[in-house]
């Protein structure tokens, strides 16, 4: 079994409501087991357009290879409405793999691990809540990242399975 982390984003729609519906969709799959999900992040688009994004990270243990999981993730997205009229167009869902134990690859259908991971404070954000001292060999520790996202606009979002009571507007000086 290979550990794999998922980000997860829209701007269509109840997209909290379709991220946690498309959760429970990889849950029910026997081919793998959620380990951790991280909470909510509401994130102004980047190089896209359309209103904020809802974000979140899932920690998997799975038994399926990386194209594998690549073409669940596809489905799903394809099941919750996903359309692909341009680049960066706004979504229903999106579904990424960041990450996926022990491989590195450069393939046009797939990069491992994901190209814009230290790029981008709506993935190393919840990536980090649940992984806090997640580590890839050619980029090392990814908090160390973090300074060079700050000025992006994301806030964590209130909700009942984590312990994020309170909004907690990120800034550099939290670190």
């Amino acid at each position: 079994m290979a550990r794999a982390f998922i980000g997860f984003g829209g701007n269509i729609g109840d997209t909290r409501q379709l991220i946690t519906d498309a959760i429970v969709c990889l849950a029910l799959r026997s081919e793998l087991q959620i380990l951790a999900k991280s909470c909510f992040y509401q994130s102004a688009p980047i190089d896209a357009t359309g209103g904020d994004y809802i974000n979140a990270v899932i920690e998997i243990e799975t038994e399926l290879t990386p194209y594998s999981l690549l073409h669940v993730c596809q489905a799903i997205e394809q099941e919750f409405g996903r359309e692909r009229p341009y680049s960066n167009a706004p979504r229903t869902l999106d579904l990424d793999i960041l990450s996926f134990e022990g491989v590195i690859q450069n393939e046009t259908e797939l990069i491992l691990p994901h190209p814009r991971i230290i790029e981008r404070s709506f993935v190393l954000l919840p990536l980090l809540e649940i992984a806090p001292n997640f580590f890839l060999p050619d980029l090392g520790e990814l908090k160390t990242y973090l300074p060079k996202v700050a000025d992006q606009r994301i806030e964590k979002l209130p909700c009942r399975n984590c312990n994020c009571w309170e909004k907690a507007v990120y800034s550099q000086s939290a670190h």
